[in-house]
């Protein structure tokens, strides 16, 4: 079978589009989809970054992404199908004796198969093609639908003893994901056939067993559960948006279970003990049911988790989960997992806010802001953003952190490239999106959440935004519109919790508006081309103390987390308006300077931090 986007034909491109049209897979404006979106994402492809630092950082991303050997991310599947490799295995996670193999060949193909769909980068183009058409082979000579890099004996482990492996579903979950990515980015029909082949072997598996038996297989309340089951649920709910066949539909449902979504359904705080990723995910496959079948259920569990999640377990920057309130494991002694709600002060160890954490709490907050609207979402989005996402990589390397440490002193423990954990997994595909969820639309409204330079072209009106600036260490930001003709619309743009005072100016004319924090400035007009917008942010000193003690601070300056440049443990003095009042400015919005205590303190952005010792929270003690 002929595969990938260069292998098309003309009959079978002529269904691809059919198909791809009459399903909205590549339309940006799909507002007949359905009614419970108020605020559709733009597609990746009408929103591209312009020259900033975060277009470097995903300039890093896509360098490493190159730099990696196709055939090594091969290896493992090819051993497993009985075909030949000669590839070097990988390190890590990737090796050839754990479990977990094969997981970040399906980050690999979500993050490439992304900026094909952006950049129609020949080498990647090429990359992905070859990659999809060799898992193909792999596919077929297994037989049956399966394709993994670990033996199916360990799904028969895991259904027999309920563990003894290491989480097959996460990383099967991981292929599907990549493939279905491909489809839907890229139009290859090859990894649609391939991924509806995966979901009918899950289906044969699960048909065998009865309801305690999967009760069983899919509880997952212990500490870092081996029987960890990644995002099935999401991912087969996604396919079915594509598919439309009511077994995947059916299959998708299997994943959820009843002793975790009722509760919350609830507004039952049940988090403590649990492993955040794994029931994150979870959740993320939650909204996506709320959006096909509209179950109230669904929609109150997903919301009164976020609200739990960043009221009483997240940190200052919005990320979670740390030690075990009852340890069983090594991990569960320092990491992983939340806690006693509104409890953190306690919880500054090493190895808090897990990566992967952050990036799947990003891509469930964009999904409650899409159903509302709501800017306390795109508020809490923009913060964990700038605080907790751009924090976790390096600006010089590209590295990626497991952890992002909040206490003081830590430092910042960026992974290897062989490593391949999966965090890395996780912030391959997140830096290879930055230009996702910095706008929304609907028929007549067009949202900015983030401030980032680039460029939305909005198809339905006919127009490009485009932003420009060096947020957020300038704190004035540009707009232009380009427009063939004037254009009736909303422009709403996020006044973040922290913003005072905004000013706003149209065409160099400063405009009488009030504006609030966590709201939008609301502009409505006809708008005619090279229309200019401008906005001054006033910036302002502030601490965040955590809920369980309010002399355990962080400090921010307007939208950035502030970190102290120090190997010592972080003990301040007198109070915290006297903290406020000694901090100073001493270079572009970049350094910082707080005298306390006879001490002066040197600070930089949390992002800016490298490899030197850091600490955020900081202890007010006075005796």
């Amino acid at each position: 079978m002929k595969m990938g986007i260069n292998y098309l034909g003309k009959n079978a491109l002529s269904i691809l589009i059919t198909c791809c049209l009459s399903s909205n897979i590549f339309s940006q404006d799909i507002s007949s989809k359905t009614k419970i979106e108020k605020a559709l994402p733009f597609s990746s492809a009408a929103v591209t970054l312009m020259p900033s630092w975060i277009k470097d950082r995903e300039n890093l991303n896509t360098v490493y992404l190159k730099s990696l050997d196709p055939d090594r991310l091969l290896h493992n599947f090819r051993v497993n199908a009985g075909l030949p490799s000669n590839a070097k295995p990988l390190e890590g996670w990737e090796a050839p004796f754990i479990g977990l193999r094969g997981h970040f060949t399906g980050h690999y193909l979500s993050a490439i198969s992304n900026l094909v769909e952006k950049y129609k980068d020949t080498l990647l183009t090429k990359r992905l093609n070859y990659i999809v058409h060799e898992l193909y082979k792999c596919q077929r000579a297994m037989g049956n639908g399966y394709l993994s890099a670990f033996p199916e004996k360990d799904f028969d482990t895991l259904e027999s003893k309920y563990g003894g492996v290491w989480a097959p579903y996460y990383t099967y979950n991981k292929i599907m994901q990549g493939l279905l990515d491909v489809y839907s980015r890229t139009g290859d029909r090859g990894a649609y056939e391939m991924v509806t082949e995966m979901a009918a072997y899950v289906d044969r598996r699960m048909s065998r067993l009865d309801e305690e038996t999967i009760e069983r297989v899919l509880y997952t309340t212990e500490a870092n559960p081996p029987n960890e089951p990644g995002a099935m649920n999401e991912v087969l709910y996604k396919l079915y948006k594509v598919s439309k066949d009511p077994k995947h539909l059916a299959q998708a449902k299997i994943f959820d279970r009843d002793w975790f979504i009722v509760p919350l359904s609830k507004n039952e705080n049940i988090l403590n003990g649990l492993h955040s990723n794994t029931h994150l995910v979870l959740v993320n496959g939650f909204a996506q049911r709320y959006s096909i079948t509209g179950e109230t259920l669904y929609h109150d569990a997903v919301v009164n988790f976020w609200t739990m999640l960043i009221n009483q377990h997240a940190f200052a920057n919005g990320s979670s989960s740390g030690p075990r309130p009852n340890v069983t494991t090594p991990t569960s002694l320092t990491s992983e997992h939340w806690g006693v709600p509104g409890q953190l002060s306690n919880t500054m160890t090493n190895e808090i806010a897990e990566s992967c954490v952050s990036h799947n709490t990003q891509k469930l907050t964009s999904t409650l802001f899409s159903w509302s609207a709501d800017p306390k979402f795109a508020n809490i989005y923009m913060n964990t953003f700038y605080n907790s996402v751009m924090a976790l990589q390096s600006g010089r390397t590209g590295a990626c952190v497991y952890h992002l440490p909040l206490g003081s002193p830590r430092k910042k423990a960026f992974l290897k490239d062989n490593d391949f954990r999966c965090c890395n997994g996780s912030s391959v595909e997140a830096f290879s999106s930055l230009n996702s969820n910095i706008y929304f639309h609907n028929d007549s409204t067009l949202w900015v959440n983030l401030y980032v330079p680039s460029k939305v072209h909005w198809d339905k009106k006919n127009i490009d935004l485009i932003q420009n600036g060096n947020f957020p260490m300038n704190p004035k930001v540009e707009f232009t519109l380009r427009a063939k003709k004037k254009s009736d619309f909303t422009l709403k743009l996020l006044v973040p919790a922290w913003a005072n005072k905004v000013d706003i100016y149209i065409n160099n004319i400063k405009q009488d508006i009030i504006t609030s924090p966590n709201s939008y400035i609301s502009l409505t007009r006809k708008w005619k081309n090279n229309d200019q917008i401008t906005l001054m942010f006033h910036y302002e000193f502030y601490v965040k103390p955590t809920p369980d003690d309010k002399n355990v601070v962080s400090i921010f300056y307007g939208p950035t987390l502030l970190a102290f440049e120090s190997a010592s443990e972080l003990i301040l003095k007198e109070n915290v308006e006297s903290i406020l009042k000694n901090l100073s400015i001493t270079d572009n919005n970049q350094i910082f300077q707080l005298r306390n205590g006879g001490k002066t303190y040197r600070l930089r952005p949390l992002y800016d931090i490298e490899a030197e010792p850091y600490g955020v929270y900081a202890t007010i003690r006075n005796y």
